[in-house]
């Protein structure tokens, strides 16, 4: 078996005085309505994936040593 999970980064972004100096409302409405055509699941695998594969022991040798193959 495999369990990958798959998290966006979390890191803090960082921010300049350009970013600040933005219209921010302007930007949270076209984000808000970006994500207007998106399902539920679609936003929470931008940000957050768990997949389990289960594989037989010659695939998972094979996969372990070359998992984007």
């Amino acid at each position: 078996m495999v369990r990958i999970e798959a998290i966006a980064d979390p890191t803090p972004p960082e921010f300049t005085l350009e970013d600040l100096e933005r219209d921010h409302r302007a930007e949270f409405a076209r984000v808000c309505e970006s994500l207007q055509n998106l399902s539920e699941r679609e936003a929470l695998e931008q940000v957050y994936r768990r997949l389990t594969i289960f594989l037989c022991h010659a695939c998972y040798a094979q996969w372990i040593e070359n998992p984007a193959g």
